[in-house]
């Protein structure tokens, strides 16, 4: 696999309101999802914008694309994925995930049984599909050649992304783990501020962050941000 073999794809848009931006003014946000050519075949992050209902449509106003143009845009059909890996399972991450019965779909254990007995965590019936077929982790694993599943958690406790060790690079598919490429950015800089010379009080990086530049990544891209972070 070489770098160029990861694809982002563009699964539509919503608006974030005021009151969740931190900001005072409302923000339009992306929908990401990408596709890698893995050894087993092609493995896609993540599937798209799901219907949560009447309240959270006129919530969140989101503009979907179809899963067929999002694939087509990089020559794939939804026949061709033989792997689906949520980062989690909120709804604006498994909105088609019921288009791939029967084929794996990786997540954490525990953030498949949070999606179960959480009420108004996600969207039940994006979840449990006819010929749903989940392969659950309790931790990292490699579920292809050079393809590592990593535990992210901070957005939510089952949070995860996914490695790609390419022949050029490592790219790290981060989902959510960061909301932008700048936040995991200011993420390293906490790693780092002591080699810096910097003096406490630091900020702490996040606990997963040093397995993460263990890959020594070329690429991180996110969920919700077009921006890339490179070292």
């Amino acid at each position: 696999m070489r770098i160029e073999d990861v694809r982002r794809i563009e699964f539509g848009s919503f608006v974030r309101p005021a009151a969740e931006t931190g900001t005072g003014r409302p923000r339009v946000e992306a929908v990401h999802g990408y596709v890698v050519r893995t050894p087993v075949g092609p493995l896609l992050l993540d599937t798209g914008l799901g219907d949560a209902g009447p309240e959270a449509e006129a919530w969140y106003r989101p503009r979907r694309l179809p899963l067929e143009e999002a694939l087509g845009a990089v020559g794939l059909a939804t026949g061709d994925i033989a792997v689906v890996v949520n980062c989690h399972l909120h709804f604006d991450h498994v909105g088609n995930n019921p288009r791939f019965p029967r084929v794996p779909i990786v997540t954490q254990r525990a953030e498949l049984a949070t999606a179960r007995e959480v009420v108004d965590y996600t969207v039940p019936e994006l979840v449990d599909f006819a010929g749903a077929h989940y392969d659950l982790l309790d931790g990292e694993a490699e579920i292809a050649a050079g393809v590592h599943v990593v535990p992210t958690p901070g957005h939510v406790d089952g949070h995860q992304s996914v490695v790609v060790v390419c022949e050029d690079g490592s790219v790290v598919l981060a989902g959510q783990a960061h909301d932008t490429a700048s936040a995991f950015s200011a993420d390293v800089l906490a790693a780092r501020a002591r080699a810096l010379g910097h003096e406490p009080p630091l900020p702490e990086p996040s606990p997963w962050l040093e397995r993460i530049l263990a890959f020594d990544p070329r690429r991180v891209v996110f969920a919700h941000d077009a921006a890339v972070w490179e070292p």
